[in-house]
């Protein structure tokens, strides 16, 4: 069963993942999925309809922020590996280039399959048996050897492995479906935007000193002041109010209020403009 477009395999994959007791978000500093799981190094996956040189490249690319890198693509018609290989050529490919490969099976009135072709040979990470819903096939669980690290890769890229991990913690939610294209990303900046846009809107005019107390957020002044968005309006010097783009976003982006805490959570009434 062909898919349309790549973002049908985030689904069944994040799912996966959560199931083995990762937490996932879709599109963070520009790789389709993201999977962490404690204090363990962070799991990225590059989804892509179909095997090809581009999905390797995009994967290989990924292996400066972690060393634990699949590529994720649609089982082909009949289980046959793409462009006349084996799929003992293509894990060993992958392998040889640090990734691991998924695959994922389609069905008309099933579950779609996740099916882990192989692991990055960096990465030692097979399930125990309880983890793994019936649905799901881990062909490495089966006990095939593993490979011996690749020995050159990417120079590791500390701060954009740092930048990245920091946007998933910052996000509160999961709001973007991962392979997602001419779709405006929920970012951590748009979601902190939002949440003051939220408190300007249910509480009135505020100060940037009275949001930072109200979300926690070091950096509220600099988001009213730049007011990237254009979502703030300066009622006087150092009172903000929300302007009609803000509270445009507010429908546009009802997802991510939705994630928000509830206005009665909030101390502060609709006179709060008149506080110091």
């Amino acid at each position: 069963m062909a898919i349309k477009t790549e973002t049908e395999l985030y689904a069944p994959v994040k799912s996966y993942f959560e199931q083995l007791g990762y937490h996932v978000r879709g599109e963070v500093n520009h790789c389709d999925l993201v999977a962490i799981r404690g204090e363990e190094p962070p799991v990225i996956i590059e989804l892509k309809k179909s095997f090809s040189i581009p999905l390797l490249l995009q994967g290989i690319d990924r292996l400066r922020m972690s060393r634990q890198v699949y590529v994720a693509f649609e089982l082909p018609n009949k289980g046959r590996a793409p462009h006349g290989a084996s799929w003992p050529e293509l894990r060993k490919l992958c392998q040889m280039l640090g990734l691991g490969m998924i695959t994922v099976q389609f069905f008309k009135r099933k579950k779609p399959a996740v099916l882990i072709e192989c692991h990055p040979a960096a990465l030692e990470m097979t399930p125990p048996v309880s983890l793994v819903p019936s649905e799901i096939v881990s062909v490495a669980a089966s006990g095939e050897p593993a490979r011996p690290a690749p020995s050159r890769l990417p120079r590791h890229n500390k701060r954009a492995a740092e930048r990245m991990v920091r946007e998933f913690k910052e996000r509160r939610a999961d709001y973007n479906v991962g392979g997602s294209t001419r779709r405006k990303l929920v970012t951590s900046y748009r979601e902190k935007a939002l949440h003051l846009a939220y408190l300007l809107q249910t509480q009135g005019p505020m100060s940037p000193r009275q949001l930072k107390a109200l979300t926690g957020n070091a950096n509220a002044a600099g988001l009213l002041q730049k007011n990237f968005y254009r979502w703030f309006q300066r009622v006087e010097r150092g009172i903000y109010r929300i302007s009609p783009l803000g509270e445009e976003a507010l429908g546009t982006f009802a997802h991510v209020v939705a994630q928000l805490p509830p206005a009665s959570d909030f101390p502060l009434s609709s006179n709060s403009s008149t506080l110091s």
